[in-house]
């Protein structure tokens, strides 16, 4: 028989260790498919969504609980002018009574040029108060930690001043609080829908990657490689594929929130920024938010990695189901 040449004989081991080397590190699950493409953009969505969503919460939720604040703090006693009433002595007088009860910790009358400024935007400017018949107020600052009797209140300024009315703000705060319940409550239903979606998504790409190469994973199976190993690689896929998606949806919903910020800062002395600054704050959603992005981040990454571990074994079962006998 004639021997080869060393150099051909050399090229050939090179070549035969080469490609025992790339079967034995060739990935179960293909590193790039259409199905793994679209997987990383649909998980970036969802965490991208489900960021924006935590975020409008948190943003809610901290600028009602501002607002309850805001109104817990202050009381309000409002008198109507009717013929024969001195005005500022009625001012006088219901200043003077709510600063006798304990709790009270002042009373602030709001005076002409106030009051003319808190009717300029559906009045105009140049009002003379006393031509027209407008209430006139007293804030009344209380003590949250021990807030005064309000009904007491009521009653001792009632028989001196029939024309004053005493608010504490109180359907506004149960209101307050009962909105901030309910974005939170549609908030976290939401996250669950878009968690569950990724859920079924991932189930879905698992599935689909498992069919492509269905006969390699039941041969692996069936000549002893067990369910662990088998999930563990698709589990690391995913991992990865879910850590991609996530990332870049979280980074995505981050940018959103600072571009907000800025542009609330930039337009601070606009009418429009002052209105939505006035309903939902300066849109900056606090280190709490921004963790709360980097928990949605990590929880997606794990959930892709966990269903799809769960969906290989799921599956290796149903095989193991249809041959009991291994063949």
């Amino acid at each position: 028989m004639t021997e080869l040449p060393e150099e051909i004989g050399s090229a050939r081991d090179a070549s035969g260790g080469q490609q025992r080397a790339q079967r034995k590190t060739a990935p179960i699950v293909p590193e790039r498919n259409v199905v793994g493409n679209a997987l990383v953009f649909v998980i970036a969505i969802m965490t991208f969504l489900s960021c924006l969503t935590l975020g409008a919460v948190t943003l809610v939720r901290d600028t009602a609980s501002v607002w309850e604040n805001q109104i817990a703090r202050e009381a309000t006693i409002q008198i109507k002018p009717v013929d024969g009433l001195d005005m500022e002595a009625a001012l006088e007088s219901a200043a003077r009574i709510a600063t006798g009860f304990a709790g009270v910790t002042g009373a602030r009358i709001v005076d002409r040029q106030a009051t003319a400024r808190l009717l300029e935007p559906w009045l105009g400017t140049g009002l003379n108060i006393d031509e027209l018949p407008v209430p006139r107020l007293v804030i009344v600052t209380i003590d949250q930690a021990s807030p005064p009797d309000f009904a007491a209140m009521r009653a001792m300024i009632a028989p001196e001043l029939p024309s004053a009315s005493l608010d504490d703000h109180r359907t506004w705060v149960d209101r307050l609080v009962a909105m901030a319940h309910t974005t939170v409550t549609i908030g976290v239903t939401v996250l669950v829908l878009m968690l569950s979606a990724t859920v079924l998504s991932v189930v879905f790409a698992t599935r689909g990657a498992m069919a492509g190469n269905g006969h390699i994973i039941e041969v692996l199976h069936f000549v002893g490689a067990e369910a662990g190993f088998i999930a563990r690689e698709f589990r690391q896929h995913f991992l990865l594929t879910g850590m991609k998606g996530a990332a870049a949806g979280g980074v995505a919903a981050i940018i959103v929130f600072i571009a907000f910020s800025f542009w609330s800062s930039m337009n601070m002395a606009t009418p429009e920024a002052d209105q939505a600054t006035a309903l939902f704050g300066n849109f900056a959603i606090g280190a709490a938010g921004y963790l709360g992005c980097a928990l949605i981040v990590i929880v997606i990454a794990a959930l892709t990695a966990a269903t799809s571990h769960m969906t290989v074994v799921s599956y290796l079962a149903e095989i193991d189901m249809r041959h009991p006998d291994g063949g």
